[in-house]
């Protein structure tokens, strides 16, 4: 049903090479069907059709992070680590961290300069900040033979979780009834 909705969706574009929706209805598609690199470059095409929409960055984000997290754990979980431990914990890692450098660092370098503009775009896009958290902290897993690099780049990601929590604390606290249950109102 995902083909015959994208099948549409270029006839669409056919039509009309510029509509911008139908070029990210594509990209969802792509992105739920896990066609990662079909999906970043529809979210690419939109970025470029409307460069003032901060989602289609956030989307490439994303997908980047996706790309760049999974092979990660899995190599982790083979050298036996916990989640937390940094991959140069035993030196004996260091050709696993430098494969993983090599294979991720342009993928992470490309997702937070994505972030970077949707964030340009849209200050308070509390999303972007998370998952900026957690970009920083792929970068700093890599540091392969810098710790000091390492401990900057996980204090970064934790200023982005606290920008995000106070994002997401404003938004909350702006949302209609935000004070809470009151039971006995005065008349």
């Amino acid at each position: 049903m995902a083909e015959q909705a994208i099948d549409q969706y270029k006839e669409v574009l056919q039509r009309d090479p510029k509509n911008v929706n139908s070029v990210k209805g594509i990209a969802y598609l792509y992105l739920q069907m896990k066609q990662f690199d079909k999906a970043k470059e529809f979210y690419r095409k939109a970025t470029e059709l409307d460069p003032n929409d901060p989602e289609p960055y956030y989307s490439v984000a994303v997908i980047d992070w996706t790309q760049t997290y999974q092979p990660r754990m899995e190599e982790r979980a083979k050298a036996g680590l916990k989640p937390d431990e940094w991959i140069m914990k035993d030196k004996g890692n260091k050709k696993i961290c430098e494969m993983l450098a090599q294979k991720n660092a342009d993928v992470i370098k490309d997702g937070i300069e994505m972030l970077d503009k949707a964030l340009q775009l849209r200050p308070d896009y509390d999303d972007a900040m998370a998952y900026m958290n957690l970009l920083y902290r792929e970068r700093a897993d890599v540091q392969c033979d810098d710790p000091a690099a390492r401990a900057a780049d996980l204090k970064t990601a934790d200023q982005w979780v606290d920008k995000t929590m106070a994002v997401k604390k404003i938004k909350a606290e702006k949302q209609p009834g935000a004070q809470g249950i009151t039971l006995d109102q005065p008349k």
